[in-house]
């Protein structure tokens, strides 16, 4: 196993990964931009080092700059999160040059999977059930991509063959409306992607979007974790997970899970991964895409199969064959799990993004509630990045347990400062289709409205009066020195900054004390 790691991400995902690390024995080393100065994954960290401006451009997508602080801080593997440089093949493949190990799948498979083109063909060898479609569609011809989507029907979409995130993608209901779409999708796959290549996929309607999760060793052992249900979306973007799903059932669950291992051996795939699927109301389903890496949501598959991703990540990463399932008998999920991601975005406002100062955070707790965030006490949230808070996972022993649970706990964690998107979830949560189920991708965007604001939140003022007084008392506690103590927050970021190592740049080597 490893003795020392680079984390090359921020936010909750590297104190995910930190705190796996810390059980295991293993160093870890955080990099970070300037406006994360003071953040909590530098904070925990056994070394830290400032990798540049608060642009993710300028820092956390600096491959060489990052391979050269690992290499500086005697790190044997990287570890990439998700998001940033996760499913990068160049960073992939530039840690393999430079002998550190990248925990993930080798820059090959994330060639074979990343492109959705690409995917496709391969799925379709492997066996794998495709959305009927169209590869490889050059943005500028019309005539053939009119063609194929007669062939294919309406609706369709015109997607990006080297998209993610819901970017590049549209819905086309009519012919005459396909020429506009390919054009947009293609100008926006070139500019997010540097790829303006499409591809033409029947929409297929109401339908689930469905994911199994899957860990691979370098043994050719391929384990599927059971599906997850991520049909609530906005934009294309997940606002809710769980584990299991409603409409799976136990034949529909192993077969999707033999097609992602099927997915999983078709590349020589290794490490973690999701592979996506879309649930017709038939019971059919679909090859969506694979993410080649550890999602967001992976704590819902966790809790219902009593396993840590990350720690598996790093066995296998290391070398290890996959553990035994720590359960005896088929591998089943066990109870109900569900995540609500927590934005800072104002859904009173049409979810516009809100940042600045979190003035005061009180965590939900109780059985059953995990809340894995970057928030604390006087955080400013920066501007660089996504939205992404933290993430409120709850497990119980039913469905109706873990949905009164969620509610519950999204009444007892409070933000204030900033506009979340808490009073959301709390309107969601209350919906009866959500609570039966009745869901799919475009549900949320076509029946869900959110109610009008309350007039005073009491949760809100109980947030602020809660910030003012710890405010109040941090500013008059006496230090034991008899001098006035000095901001909490800092304090703690100037204690810990101390005890971590920093490297300076130009030949200057390593030096005790504030983190550069």
């Amino acid at each position: 196993m490893f003795t020392r790691i680079l984390i090359a991400n921020r936010g909750e995902i590297a104190l995910r990964v930190q705190r796996t690390c810390r059980e295991l024995g293993i160093e870890t080393v955080a990099v970070y931009s300037e406006p994360d100065r003071n953040a909590l994954h530098v904070r925990a960290a056994d070394a830290a080092v400032c990798i540049g401006p608060g642009p993710a451009t300028e820092s956390y997508l600096l491959i060489d700059k990052i391979i050269e602080v690992a290499l500086a801080t005697g790190a044997q593997a990287i570890h990439p999160g998700y998001g940033f440089l996760s499913e990068n093949a160049r960073f992939a493949d530039a840690c393999v040059a430079a002998g550190i190990v990248f925990i993930g799948p080798s820059g090959s498979a994330m060639r074979a999977l990343g492109d959705k083109v690409s995917a496709r063909k391969l799925m379709e060898t492997a066996g794998v059930p495709v959305v009927p479609g169209a590869n490889d569609i050059d943005a500028n011809d019309i005539e053939t991509a009119r063609r194929e989507a007669t062939r294919i029907g309406f609706p369709l979409l015109v997607k990006a063959a080297a998209g993610g995130g819901g970017r590049g993608i549209r819905v086309v209901d009519r012919l005459e409306d396909l020429e506009g779409a390919m054009r947009a999708s293609g100008a926006e796959a070139a500019t997010s992607f540097g790829d303006a290549t499409i591809f033409l996929e029947r929409y297929v309607t109401n339908a689930r979007h469905v994911e199994v999760q899957m860990m691979a060793d370098a043994f050719g052992e391929v384990r599927a974790y059971g599906e997850r249900e991520c049909s609530v979306q906005r934009r294309h973007q997940k606002l809710v997970e769980e584990a299991p799903s409603v409409a799976v059932t136990p034949e529909i669950r192993k077969a999707m899970c033999d097609a992602a291992i099927a997915a999983a051996k078709s590349c020589g795939y290794r490490n973690a991964g999701t592979v996506e699927f879309l649930l017709a109301s038939t019971g059919e389903f679909y090859f969506l895409e694979v993410n080649a890496r550890l999602q967001v949501e992976h704590p819902v598959t966790e809790l219902v199969y009593g396993v840590d991703l990350v720690k598996q990540q790093l066995q296998v990463a290391a070398g290890e064959p996959l553990p035994p399932y720590p359960y005896p008998g088929p591998m089943e999920p066990r109870g109900w799990a569900i995540e609500c991601r927590i934005n800072g975005e104002d859904p009173y406002q049409n979810f516009m993004p809100s940042l600045g100062l979190v003035q005061h955070m009180q965590p939900p707790l109780g059985p059953g509630t995990r809340f894995d965030t970057m928030l604390f006490d006087g955080l400013d949230v920066p501007i660089f990045y996504d939205s992404l808070l933290g993430k409120l996972i709850v497990w119980a022993e039913t469905r109706d347990l873990a949905l009164r649970r969620m509610r519950r706990a999204l009444r007892d964690l409070v933000i204030a400062g900033i506009a979340t998107n808490i009073p959301f979830h709390m309107a969601l949560f209350e919906n009866d289709d959500f609570k039966a189920g009745r869901i799919h991708t475009g549900w949320l965007e076509s029946s869900f409205t959110m109610p009008e604001p309350p007039e005073d939140d009491p949760r809100e003022i109980t947030a602020l009066i809660a910030a003012a007084l710890a405010a109040g008392m941090t500013a008059a506690a006496p230090a034991a020195n008899g001098r006035p103590a000095s901001g909490g927050s800092n304090a703690w970021a100037r204690q810990n900054r101390s005890r971590s190592m920093s490297f300076r740049g130009g030949g200057g080597g390593w030096q005790r004390g504030t983190a550069s």
